[in-house]
């Protein structure tokens, strides 16, 4: 047998696992996207504060910090399949007792629940994608993942145009999409690799920090720049004249080209390697905050945020590549695990920093700060890399 021969059978892509994986996500992201607006418009109705309303949801990445620290424990424990499960069937029981109990109050505590009981589900679902992958495949597959997210999360707010946002329909959809996400898994579970088996090395998520700190530096940079812009980006836009319906269209695109240009990302990733892609992503990211200002009051307004959209979420996908080729095993599940707290921190943290920018700045706060985490990203990975 020849050594192309050789490898060609090595690197055998399970496309089998994969996809169930993938179909675990996708209903996952739907199930998560929808009920984000649909508790916003409830509380709305009830007559609740829009501070509060934003407390409320702030529960949720709150759940997801503080569980990523022990996903590692729960996976060693009761394995991988055991730990995704269980937190499937969770999401199910805790989003109906939302839809119960109807009480701004409760929610703050279910809220942070389902934080706390989806996060390793999205995280163990990562980590089974990564070990999957073929090295020569990783870039695309990875990209396949990272789009079918965002169109999960886009598709979730869609389904409320069916279903409308009062009476238990909307919880339905939410609650079936955690059953069918844990059928999914239990269909595909056989095929799935234990992660307990692999590597013989523990570590913390804590600890895991000072060995891919940079990696986490682009969670929280990506996190950060998608959280701020869905959040500020309308307020930005208003402030030089354009109409919300615009600036609601404008995000749409942003989105669209978020979902449509990640797998060509993994290709190139692939060709070039995800740490030179990264780099790439994280400056086109940078010009983007230097030319909003220019661009925002002309048509190439709408080509400009297709594209920096993809980039900027690039970042997190390139970061996500870059883990698996350099960790396996438990290593990978405290990576993925402190990525995702990473990602809450990034969430949480820069959408009110920028704003705060914004009060002192005017309008010009927003890219001025996300445009300077980014070049300090940027910076930090060419030092690094002539150093490494």
């Amino acid at each position: 047998m020849s050594q192309t021969q050789e490898q060609t059978i090595s690197e055998a892509t399970p496309w089998a696992a994969i996809a169930g994986v993938i179909a675990t996500v996708s209903v996952f992201a739907i199930a998560q996207g929808l009920s984000y607006p649909l508790l916003s418009f409830i509380l709305q109705r009830q007559g609740v504060s829009p501070g509060m309303i934003g407390l409320s949801a702030a529960m949720t990445p709150i759940g997801f910090i503080l569980s990523s620290p022990i996903i590692p424990s729960l996976t060693r424990r009761f394995g991988a399949g055991r730990t995704a499960l269980t937190c499937a069937a969770l999401s199910a029981v805790i989003l109906a007792l939302i839809g119960w109990t109807q009480d701004l109050y409760a929610w703050f505590l279910l809220r942070f629940l389902i934080g706390v009981s989806t996060n390793p589900l999205y995280v163990i679902s990562e980590i089974w994608m990564i070990a999957l992958a073929p090295p020569s495949r990783r870039g695309r597959i990875m990209g396949i993942y990272t789009t079918v997210i965002s169109a999960g999360f886009a598709a979730g707010p869609l389904c409320l145009l069916f279903v409308g946002s009062e009476g238990w329909p909307p919880f339905l959809v939410g609650i079936a999409a955690f059953c069918i996400c844990g059928l999914c898994l239990a269909l595909v579970l056989h095929r799935l690799p234990d992660m307990n088996g692999e590597g013989s090395r523990h570590v913390s998520v804590f600890g895991f920090v000072s060995l891919a700190w940079l990696l986490l530096f682009a969670v929280v940079a990506a996190a950060g720049f998608e959280q701020g812009i869905l959040a500020l980006l309308p307020v930005y836009g208003t402030s030089h004249g354009i109409s919300e319906t615009t600036m609601s269209a404008l995000l749409a695109v942003m989105i669209a080209g978020n979902i449509a240009l990640q797998v060509p990302l993994g290709l190139l990733a692939e060709r070039w390697s995800a740490r030179v892609v990264r780099l790439g992503c994280v400056t086109a990211t940078v010009l983007g905050c230097a030319a909003i200002p220019i661009l925002i009051e002309t048509p190439l307004v709408w080509p400009f945020v297709f594209v920096w959209g993809a980039v900027s979420y690039g970042i997190y996908t390139m970061a996500i590549i870059e883990l698996g080729e350099s960790f396996t095993g438990q290593m990978l599940v405290a990576g993925n695990a402190a990525f995702a707290m990473m990602w809450g921190v990034g969430g949480i943290a820069v959408p009110p920093v920028a704003g705060m920018a914004m009060g002192v700045f005017g309008p010009s706060g927003l890219p001025l700060t996300l445009g300077v985490i980014c070049l300090a990203l940027a910076l930090l990975s060419v030092a690094r890399w002539r150093t490494a």
